[in-house]
């Protein structure tokens, strides 16, 4: 599952390194939460959360169903 994460996670970092910025996969539970570290710009970004539900979140969900959701560690 980590494996899968990652290359979600790889397809979405092109935006947020755009925007000085990067995301870290720290953990996929075992009952299907993802566990990330928002880097650079976006570790303080008033719209950190926003990136994190409606960037991250949205496209983890669409491509892999059996996620839950995701938290910023």
């Amino acid at each position: 599952m980590r494996e899968k994460v990652e290359a979600v996670l790889d397809k979405v970092r092109p935006m947020l390194q755009a925007d000085g910025g990067d995301v870290e996969l720290v953990e996929v539970t075992d009952d299907g939460i993802v566990k990330v570290r928002l880097q650079g710009a976006c570790k303080g970004c008033p719209m950190s959360q926003m990136t994190l539900k409606n960037g991250i979140e949205r496209t983890l969900l669409k491509m892999l169903p059996e996620i839950k959701g995701v938290e910023a560690v």
